[in-house]
């Protein structure tokens, strides 16, 4: 590259950050894989030409490599990657920081299945993928050679590509990160190429959020109550104890986001490394009679219920642990069940739910919203 190439890349990258400010479409940039252009450990990051084109080879670590100078906010982002291992590897957009970021993440192993490509947030540190299962999709990589990725990314929507220019594999109907600009970065075994950017440009994708199919299904309980969070001991026996406590605590009031989701992990982050936290989560239903419902549940990763002031049940759904549910020890409505006796009038129902791995939160359902008036 000649120095005056060089001294160019900063007024370039000056001029994307301004676009990305304005929103208003560029022309397309082509990103130079070079040194100077990017952060990056030593020993992590090798720039070659690989099959007769300039190119970026990450060996290992996470979080490798991070473009220098660019402030993406909107726009299309292309690129090839050769995949060299079957582990993962990730591309991170909108990042703020290392702890505050968005995903979008390939699992080699898995190509050709369900599950070959995911989307997740980072918050406070924590990859929600245990949370939100439903954001992967099939795709097929080809090994010992490039593979085409197309990312279209417009405020709350984001669609992905692979190998098909046409069909996106993955829709995200609502990106989930609380950063909403920032850096993009990569890291994995992987070697990049031909990573271009086009600020602003999103074709047709609207940067509203889509919508919530959950949104009109009343069964969901969506308001309650939250205690603070507080350090419990690694697999405890849970008692009365606990409950007793919840009495002196002051409470704040958290509200379910898409798909009933109570995500406690955006309001108090993940559990220290190798330590438990727990939480109360409260709320009111009003029966009209006294009966017994059910009460659907998503778990992660532990939780006790109380209706009343009266034990009910207990329940876990640890990831890789024998007795974890579908699907695969991650957040969903599905997750177990509970039968509920309420009496005539206003009826307590309260959680306790704590949490040692990734992200933390509940779904609660009736079966029936009939004779209930939630708490709103």
């Amino acid at each position: 590259m000649t120095k005056t190439a060089i001294v160019l890349i900063p007024v370039l990258f000056a001029i994307m950050a301004t676009a990305q400010t304005k929103k208003k479409p560029q022309q397309e940039i082509k990103v130079p894989l070079t040194a100077e252009n990017w952060s990056f450990k030593p020993g992590t990051v090798e720039f070659i030409t690989h099959r007769s084109v300039p190119a970026m080879k990450i060996l290992n670590g996470p979080d490798t490599a991070v473009l220098k100078d660019l402030d993406f906010t909107d726009g299309t982002i292309e690129y090839d990657i050769e995949l060299l291992d079957q582990k993962f590897t990730a591309f991170y957009f909108r990042r703020s920081s290392q702890k505050e970021t968005e995903c979008f993440y390939f699992r080699p192993i898995k190509s050709g299945k369900g599950d070959a490509v995911q989307y997740a947030p980072f918050i406070d540190g924590v990859n929600l993928w245990d949370m939100l299962f439903h954001y992967q999709a099939r795709a097929t990589f080809e090994q010992g050679k490039w593979n085409h990725v197309k990312l279209v990314i417009s405020g709350k929507q984001m669609r992905a590509y692979v190998n098909n220019d046409k069909w996106p594999c993955l829709l995200v109907p609502r990106l989930e990160g609380n950063s909403l600009h920032g850096a993009i970065s990569f890291d994995g075994q992987v070697i990049i190429s031909n990573l271009t950017v086009k600020p602003g440009q999103t074709g047709n994708l609207s940067p509203e959020e889509a919508p919530d199919l959950t949104d009109h299904d009343t069964r969901y309980i969506r308001r309650w109550l939250i205690s603070p969070a507080v350090a419990a001991p690694k697999r405890f026996e849970f008692n009365d104890e606990y409950l007793k406590k919840k009495d002196s605590t002051r409470w704040d009031t958290i509200w379910a986001e898409r798909r009933g989701l109570v995500n406690v992990t955006r309001k108090y982050g993940g559990p220290p490394y190798l330590s438990r936290r727990l939480v109360w989560l409260k709320t009111d239903v009003h029966s009209a009679i006294a009966q017994t419902r059910q009460l659907n549940l998503g778990i992660s990763d532990e939780v006790w219920v109380y209706a009343n002031g009266k034990f009910i049940g207990a329940d876990q759904n640890f990831y890789g642990h024998p007795l974890m549910k579908q699907p695969q020890g991650r957040t969903a409505v599905e997750n177990t069940s509970m039968q509920v006796p309420l009496q005539e009038g206003n009826n307590e129902i309260m959680i306790a739910l704590a949490c040692d791995f990734y992200g933390w939160g509940i779904i609660a359902q009736w079966d029936k919203d009939e004779d209930l008036t939630l708490n709103k």
